[in-house]
């Protein structure tokens, strides 16, 4: 019986005695590693997917970069449009080379023998 008690004032002189603080560095418990806070979608400042692609979409710089890639597209299809039409006229060109040398072959054919 003594070495029970003396079990239960030893565990209560234990439990009952003053501890330190662990110390915890705030700065890195508090560091966040991304830099956005969600934001719940019915609190103040949140939008829809929609009104967000629409704010996107009447930008200053989104519209800039549609009517660029608009000219860039009209460039390439002039220069393609110039591009065959050369080789439009080469062709011809070739074509009437040879037809001319078939003429004067025939023309010499006819004069050798």
């Amino acid at each position: 019986m003594y070495f029970f008690l003396a079990a239960v004032f030893s565990i209560l002189i234990t439990s009952c005695s003053k501890r330190e603080p662990v110390r915890v560095e705030t700065d890195q418990v508090t560091k966040v590693d991304y830099d956005t806070t969600a934001i719940d979608s019915f609190s103040n400042g949140a939008i829809s997917v929609d009104i967000a692609r629409k704010i996107r979409m009447s930008s200053q710089k989104y519209q800039d970069s549609l009517k660029e890639a608009l000219r860039i597209q009209k460039e390439e299809q002039r220069i393609k449009q110039e591009l065959e039409k050369e080789n439009k006229k080469k062709q011809e060109e070739e074509k009437k080379n040879k037809e001319k040398e078939g003429k004067a072959k025939e023309e010499a054919g006819k004069t050798s023998p």
